[in-house]
């Protein structure tokens, strides 16, 4: 008994088919040519050579949503401007770092102070205040045997200038002196109550 392996030819139909053709088993069997499958045909009234359009999230202008809300960009939004705040404890002074800075700042304060009387000196004298005040207390103190006190020669400016260096090492003698043990003194109490507290903040 001799059975049939293919399939019968059919008419060709539109996008290639051929139309409907029977088997050696009865059953009816479409066959296509080159076309496309029928998933990948396009809809009715949709044309092949359309760009794709991705669907989007949000409706466009033209077109509305269910709402009939249009999602805009924000523009020109302003932002407030964010400050890191930090809070730091000074919990130890380094005395030999004390006493280095205590020392070149009494330095550079006794070169203002011995500066700022040689100029106060010359100012006093431009004006004539040591020779009124120096005539007024030689007559006061003046007798026949004797001229009395002679205040400018007292006050000269070498004799001013050297009192004023002698005030101003002793200032950096004890303003070292001084700061050095403030940073040991600070050191002891900060064991007890964990030292100054600082809040540090930073805009950005």
């Amino acid at each position: 008994m001799s059975k049939a392996t293919g399939a019968g030819s059919a008419a060709s139909g539109t996008n290639g088919a051929r139309g409907p053709a029977t088997d050696s088993q009865g059953v009816t069997v479409t066959t296509y040519d080159d076309g496309p499958l029928p998933a990948e045909r396009p809809a009715s009234g949709q044309q092949t050579g359309q760009p794709y359009h991705p669907p989007q999230a949000y409706a466009t202008q033209g077109g509305g949503t269910s709402g009939g809300t249009v999602r805009r960009p924000r523009t020109g939004a302003k932002t407030t401007p964010r400050t890191r705040k930090a809070r730091l404890r000074v919990a130890k002074a380094d005395p030999w770092s004390v006493m280095k800075v205590s020392f070149l700042l009494s330095i550079a304060l006794g070169i203002c102070t011995v500066v700022a009387a040689a100029v106060l000196w010359m100012v006093m004298d431009a004006m004539g205040v040591f020779s009124t005040v120096g005539g007024t207390i030689s007559e006061a103190t003046g007798s026949n045997e004797s001229n009395g006190f002679d205040l400018q020669a007292f006050l000269s400016l070498p004799r001013v200038l050297i009192f004023t260096s002698v005030i101003a090492v002793i200032d950096v003698v004890l303003a070292t002196a001084l700061a050095t043990l403030g940073a040991f003194i600070y050191n002891l109490s900060a064991g007890f109550v964990g030292g100054v507290e600082l809040t540090l903040a930073e805009d950005e």
